[in-house]
């Protein structure tokens, strides 16, 4: 039984919440396992097709690991990569995820959040990486996805100064892409959500895949993935359904096929 973790599904949409309020819903062993349970089990869920994942209260999103549990980690728990898997889980997952970022999004908080396919925040939101100030680094992807959404420069400064940065601030770097009072931000993530479920969801599933390998791989080869992707597309019922209904003035009704 899920302690930790509360999931919600409604309306296509399924909601994923970090749930330990009492210590800023920080990341623990438990809840990390937790969470692969989660996800496992949303992946191979047909009734949701977009997942939005928050934070439990009105304080924090996720504050980031649990210092207890960092205290006692040796250099076996470093190399076994224990939130840097989840969040690697997250940004393969193959379904739209969003960040309803609804407060604290500090050290493996902001990790979290950088592996979602889309950030959005409530105006009150904080995020930051203050790794350094316990005598370790960003080790859960921020050294790497950080400066590819918001630059070398600003992921630089945020790593190496601490720096704690607010809502407005985050947007204007591109560290989320809207912010919004917090009591409109799961009515704004669910719009959202509803926006993207009206696409065709195996394009929508190949486009996260091309673009997601646009950050690793080569010009030529991300082209090559693109052109693999769209090819499939090509192949499928969701193409013929999408290109029919627009000729016909409907809305199309994907399948995914």
């Amino acid at each position: 039984m899920s302690t930790n973790v509360r999931v919600e599904v409604s309306e296509s949409i399924a909601t994923l919440t970090i749930d330990r309020p009492a210590v800023k819903n920080a990341l623990n062993f438990e809840t990390v396992q937790e969470c692969h349970r989660a996800l496992d089990e949303l992946a191979q869920n047909a009734d949701a097709g977009v997942l939005i994942i928050t934070g439990a209260g009105e304080s924090s999103f996720v504050s980031g690991a649990d210092i207890n549990d960092i205290r006692a980690r040796t250099l076996d728990d470093g190399l076994a990569a224990i939130n840097s898997s989840l969040f690697a889980k997250i940004e393969r997952f193959p379904k739209p995820v969003i960040a309803a970022i609804n407060g604290y999004a500090l050290g493996g908080g902001c990790e979290l959040a950088l592996a979602c396919d889309i950030r959005v925040a409530a105006d009150t939101a904080k995020f930051g990486q203050p790794e350094l100030g316990l005598g370790i680094i960003p080790g859960a992807g921020a050294t790497q996805r950080l400066p590819r959404i918001v630059g070398m420069g600003w992921a630089k400064q945020l790593v190496l100064t601490g720096d704690i940065i607010d809502a407005k601030q985050a947007l204007e770097i591109g560290l989320v892409t809207a912010i919004m009072p917090a009591s409109q931000l799961q009515v704004r993530a669910r719009e959202l959500a509803k926006k993207i479920l009206r696409q065709g969801p195996l394009a929508a599933k190949l486009a996260k895949l091309a673009l997601n390998a646009s950050a690793r791989v080569d010009l030529d080869s991300g082209l090559l993935i693109e052109t693999l992707a769209q090819s499939i597309c090509y192949d499928s019922d969701d193409k013929l359904e999408g290109t029919t209904a627009f000729l016909e003035k409907r809305k199309p009704k994907f399948t995914g096929r």
